[in-house]
């Protein structure tokens, strides 16, 4: 224990962060025998990345973080029962690191990892130091006797591809197809009580974490690899939707009484003023088609999937094209002169003004430029 009280690996690791109430430190051997699936996860500055609490779940609750920080990643993966850790330090070099992952995965038949930018790096490279096969930007994955089943999404998620492999697989999961459970049962392989990790925030009771550091083993020698320094933050005005954080809707509402031009306007405003809060941009179908935003804004069942922290809809009726794919956001702000309709019904927030005028005025504040015939349509 250090002198405030946080607890420390064997080897000095330190595991800070948000921590589940009752999470356990203890070393581990240098293997992982006995599981039947393990999502891996990369971790930057101490910070899970996208679609790493759905890769624990995917994995059954166990989950293996490696990177920057990875001690406290891990304390922080509240969908996982089981989870070690291993501090690679920043300067992700997948190569080295899938070569010293190999001995420890190598009885692991099914390796989840998120799509994200470094997952995308690692998992193959780890696929061929393990002589597996690859199935990437999966929605579901799930061990079947010897083999692995999974649903692979295809074509900007419009179609699911059934694959199976006799034996094990390295999988990546597409951001935002999965589902997060917080376990309420048992840790796997309950370990010896040590002191718990405090609780930087009040979590709901849930199962203890227990939480182990991995040592890995040094490569004989150097091995020629890039090393990535850092992930550059996507513009959120061009960034995927279906990994965008923050996302501002547009409807049918946003446009009514509009011209095309004055229509397209409006929606251009929405994307200003999305911007400058740091959020992207997104429409309905009635939207799109009308070619008041690019059908890449498209948000619902035959657009693009989101799951974002916060969801805000300005003039969106909330038809079930629309909200079947607006995954499960954790806030809902709907913006809507109809008090009852089904986007107002389902928000966390409803807001009954006109859409349009709203965001006129959020634009003036942000001082983003509203043109004349947005703002004398109000």
């Amino acid at each position: 224990m250090t002198a405030d009280g946080m607890a420390t690996g064997p080897a000095g690791g330190m595991a800070t962060g948000p921590a589940r109430p009752g999470a356990q430190v203890m070393e581990a051997e240098i293997s992982l025998p006995g599981l039947d699936a393990l999502a891996l996860v990369v971790a930057r500055a101490g910070e899970l990345p996208p679609g790493a609490l759905e890769a624990a779940t995917e994995a059954g609750g166990c989950v293996l973080v490696v990177g920057d920080g990875a001690a406290a990643a891990a304390a922080a993966a509240r969908s996982a029962s089981r989870a070690w850790w291993c501090e690679t330090g920043p300067g992700l070099q997948p190569g080295g690191l899938a070569a010293r992952l190999g001995p420890v995965l190598a009885g692991v038949p099914l390796l989840v990892l998120p799509g994200t930018a470094d997952g995308r790096d690692l998992a193959p490279r780890l696929a061929a130091v393990l002589g597996r096969p690859l199935l990437a930007n999966a929605c579901q994955a799930a061990r079947t006797g010897s083999g692995v089943r999974a649903q692979l999404c295809r074509l900007d998620d419009r179609i699911i591809v059934p694959a199976e492999v006799d034996g094990p697989a390295v999988v990546t999961l597409a951001p935002g197809t999965g589902a997060i459970t917080v376990p309420g049962g048992p840790a796997v392989a309950p370990l010896p009580a040590v002191a718990p990790l405090p609780a930087v925030a009040p979590l709901p009771a849930v199962a203890p974490l227990a939480l182990s550091e991995l040592a890995l083993s040094e490569l004989a020698g150097p091995l020629p690899d890039v090393t990535v320094l850092a992930v550059l933050e996507p513009d959120p005005s061009t960034m995927d939707l279906a990994e965008a954080p923050l996302v501002f809707g547009g409807g049918a509402g946003l446009a009514a009484g509009l011209e095309l031009p004055a229509a397209r306007a409006a929606f251009g405003v929405l994307a200003g003023v999305a911007a400058a809060l740091g959020a992207s941009a997104g429409a309905t179908r009635v939207a799109t088609d009308a070619g008041w935003i690019g059908p890449d804004r498209q948000i619902g069942t035959t657009g693009v999937t989101i799951r974002p922290r916060l969801y805000v809809a300005f003039g969106v009726s909330g038809a079930t094209q629309h909200t079947g794919g607006l995954g499960a956001p954790e806030h809902i702000v709907s913006v809507n002169t109809d008090a009852h309709c089904p986007m107002t019904a389902m928000s966390s927030l409803g807001i009954v003004a006109d859409a349009r005028g709203t965001l006129v005025e959020l634009a003036d504040r942000l001082g983003v430029e509203v043109p004349a015939e947005v703002r004398g349509a109000r």
